[in-house]
């Protein structure tokens, strides 16, 4: 019996419930009005609200949320994207932050990644 149908009928599933997407992505921050001006200064992403323990931040239609922890310095495994990583290498190289990866190609594309102040790497990806 599924677990959607109490009665035990024979429901069929097609695409009910699935995933369309992702919402957002959290990022850990020892202090977030440190991590909400590299993200906002320097990404140019766009601060939507904030509190004591979080700050949620927006990039198009997506979202990242700061939350305050003391564990920092993951590779977040987040991927922006960006229509010239050697151009998003260049400007953010100039500010002084830090690259674990120059752009280069991999089987996903011509990639680049940093570190953000929290020593969290962010990558980022061109998009055609």
């Amino acid at each position: 019996m599924p677990l959607g149908d109490p009665h035990g009928g024979n429901f069929i599933y097609t695409n009910e419930g699935l995933p369309k997407g992702i919402v957002a992505v959290s990022i850990p921050s020892r202090d977030i009005d440190r991590s909400i001006r590299f993200y906002t200064e320097l990404l140019r992403m766009t601060l939507r609200s904030r509190d004591d323990e979080t700050a949620v931040l927006s990039v198009g239609k997506d979202f990242i949320i700061l939350s305050r922890n003391d564990s920092v310095g993951i590779d977040t495994g987040l991927y922006l994207s960006t229509e010239s990583p050697f151009d998003l290498h260049r400007r953010l190289i100039d500010e002084g932050v830090i690259f674990v990866m120059d752009p280069k190609r991999t089987p996903l594309g011509l990639i680049t990644s940093f570190k953000d102040d929290d020593g969290n790497i962010i990558h980022a990806i061109e998009i055609g």
